[in-house]
């Protein structure tokens, strides 16, 4: 087996890190966050919960407080290291006076992209993210969703090893988050990092490998989905008519009345095995079994069950920052 340097394990790997705004506002309070190197990371969270204010420290637009750590594995703040960063911020602006060409080609010499080279990776891009058509119109002409499809062509333009995206499906109409979607995942073949940071679950449910959920400042969860709604997975059993009594004396096993005459049968496991018994008793009470599925929380579940108080149920206070 290949040994892996654990300095070079993590595109991104996080420790600590605060920001305090004017010594009594706290944005982040102690932010641990892994990114591996090759997959599309999601990051989530309400309004105000500090998202935007982690990608900003990662790009070095924000200093912060307190922060130990590594992109690329280099210290976070190294600036040689952001030539290898592609980023697309929240709410971006584009000089309106340039074509969308034109805008490639700009940000592209910004990074020191030779020039030899802009012009046929802006095309590619530009058809990639379907702008083709638009390259040689001025940007003031764009929609929202062109504006979003041109800034994430130019955040390809210095083939970046890690892409940082803030809200980059805004705007976007759903042909286009279809094709954005298959930008990152090819992005990811290549080896790519990809880090998004979204409030559109299921389009993060559709492409991340992992997630982090940030709440008030701090990562509630984070890992895999799979692991991160392990406890939730089971098996939903739909049959025609009342369940047998046996049912209701499993411990493993409840039954919901749905319409039409029918229930579900939900046994909770997430092995198989364990069904195949369950099933064969059905069948020997003469129940009509209509349908069998594997069952977990999605994305949205787990969301709100990260930002809900544990104690009364409610959601926690909208927001990061609290007084010291």
């Amino acid at each position: 087996m290949k040994s892996v340097d654990p300095a070079l394990e993590y595109s991104i790997d996080l420790h600590d890190v605060r920001k305090t705004y004017r010594g009594r506002v706290q944005a982040l309070r102690g932010v641990n966050m892994q990114v591996p190197k090759g997959q599309i990371f999601g990051l989530l969270g309400p309004n105000g919960a500090g998202k935007s204010t982690l990608v900003k420290i990662i790009m070095t637009v924000v200093r912060p407080s307190q922060v130990s750590g590594s992109i690329l594995g280099q210290p976070v703040g190294h600036q040689p290291t952001l030539a290898k960063v592609g980023y697309l911020p929240e709410n971006h602006r584009l000089p309106q006076y340039l074509t969308g060409r034109q805008v490639l080609d700009y940000f592209a010499a910004l990074s020191k992209v030779p020039r030899s080279v802009r012009r046929e990776r802006a095309d590619k891009l530009l058809n990639i993210v379907g702008m083709s058509d638009w390259a040689d119109q001025r940007v003031n002409k764009y929609s929202k969703g062109m504006l979003q499809r041109t800034g994430l062509a130019q955040a390809l333009m210095n083939e970046p090893d890690l892409v940082v995206l803030d809200e980059p499906t805004d705007g976007v109409d759903p042909v286009g988050r279809r094709e954005i979607r298959d930008v990152l995942l090819r992005l990811k073949d290549q080896g790519k990092t990809v880090f998004l940071n979204s409030h559109l679950l299921s389009e993060l449910e559709m492409v991340c490998d992992r997630v982090a959920i940030m709440v008030q400042g701090q990562v509630a969860m984070q890992g895999t989905i799979e692991e991160l709604t392990a406890a939730s997975r089971r098996y939903e059993i739909t049959i025609l008519g009342s369940p047998p009594e046996w049912v209701a004396q499993t411990d493993s096993l409840k039954a919901e009345p749905l319409a039409d005459g029918h229930f579900k049968v939900v046994l909770m496991s997430a092995d198989a095995n364990d069904a195949q018994p369950v099933l064969d008793r059905l069948r020997g009470s003469q129940s009509t079994i209509i349908s069998m599925r594997p069952v977990r929380e999605s994305l949205e579940d787990l969301f709100m069950r990260a930002v809900q108080d544990p104690a009364t149920g409610k959601p926690l206070q909208v927001g990061a920052a609290r007084p010291r």
